[in-house]
C-alpha cells in the first residue's frame, strides 16, 4: 500500500487583488522525501510555503496535513500541527540579542515545560547534531559566520524533533564549500532522523545533491516530477533553468 501524503494541496488559488499568483495548484508531499520548490521571481514560492504552513489562508482550495484540512483546525489543533514541523528562513532569523543556545531553546520554551538544565542539554545536543562546536552555545549571532548562522537556525528548527522540515534558501549567501557541506548535512539529517524536507532553493547544486522530486512554479501552475523527469520536461522556463551552463556543471558534479 502506497504511503499517504504528509501534506496535500488541492486546487489551491492565491490571489492579491487582481493579481493571481497560484491558479489551481495540486501538490503532495510524501513521507521521507526531499521536495525542492523552484520558480522565477514573483512565482509565489514563499506564498505557497506560508500557505502550506498554515500561516496564510488561501483564496480558495485546501491544504491538508495528514488528511486534516488546516483551515478547519481549532487553535489547539493548529498549534499541535505547528509543533510537528521545523522551519528555517533565508537569513537565519536568529534573535540577535540571544546566544545560540537561547535561540535553539525558544521553541522548547514555547511548547514544553522543562527545567533549564534539561533545556541546556537538549540545545547542546541539537547544536552538535548540526555540526557546530560546543563553544557556539554562548556566542551571539553577530559572532557567527554565514554558514554557522545557517546551522544554528537549523538546530532551532530541529528543537522539537519535527517530522517535517521546511528550508527557505538554505544555502543562499554561502560560499561553494560551505554550501556543499550544508547539503551533506541535510542528507545526513534526513536519513538519521527520518525527516521529510520541503526546500525552496535557487541553488542548482543543492537541487541535484539533495532533492528526490522538484516542484516548479510556472504560469501560475505547478509542475511536479522526479528530478530526472523535471530535467527532461519541455517547458521553456524549465529547459532554460535546468539546461544552462550552471545546470550542466551541477549535474556533472553530482
Amino acid at each position: 500500500m502506497a504511503p499517504e501524503p504528509i501534506i496535500s494541496v488541492r486546487n489551491l488559488v492565491n490571489r492579491f487583488g487582481r493579481q493571481v499568483v497560484h491558479e489551481g495548484l495540486d501538490l503532495d508531499v510524501m513521507p521521507g522525501e526531499v521536495l525542492g520548490i523552484v520558480g522565477g521571481s514573483g512565482s509565489g514560492k514563499s506564498v505557497l510555503v506560508h500557505t502550506m504552513l498554515g500561516l496564510r489562508r488561501p483564496t480558495s482550495g485546501e491544504v491538508l496535513f495528514e488528511g486534516k484540512e488546516i483551515s478547519q483546525l481549532s487553535e489547539p489543533e493548529l498549534r499541535a500541527v505547528k509543533r510537528r514541523y521545523g522551519v528555517t528562513f533565508q537569513h537565519g532569523a536568529l534573535f540577535s540579542a540571544l546566544t545560540v543556545a537561547a535561540n535553539v531553546q525558544m521553541p522548547m520554551r514555547e511548547y514544553l515545560d522543562l527545567p533549564n538544565d534539561v533545556l541546556d542539554q537538549i540545545a547542546m545536543l541539537r547544536i552538535r547534531m548540526v555540526g557546530l562546536q560546543p563553544d557556539a552555545v554562548v556566542k551571539l549571532p553577530s559572532q557567527l559566520s554565514g554558514g554557522m548562522i545557517k546551522r544554528a537556525a537549523l538546530a532551532r528548527a530541529l528543537a522539537l524533533d519535527p517530522t517535517l522540515l521546511f528550508l527557505d534558501e538554505p544555502t543562499a549567501g554561502l560560499d561553494p564549500i560551505s554550501a556543499a557541506a550544508f547539503d551533506e548535512l541535510v542528507n545526513y539529517l534526513r536519513k538519521s532522523l527520518k525527516l521529510t524536507i520541503v526546500m525552496v532553493t535557487h541553488d542548482l547544486d543543492t537541487i541535484f545533491a539533495t532533492c528526490d522530486r522538484v516542484a516548479v512554479l510556472v504560469d501560475r501552475k505547478i509542475i511536479v516530477d522526479t528530478l530526472a523527469g523535471i530535467v527532461q520536461n519541455p517547458h521553456p522556463w524549465i529547459r532554460e533553468y535546468f539546461h544552462g551552463p550552471r545546470a550542466r556543471a551541477a549535474r556533472q558534479e553530482n
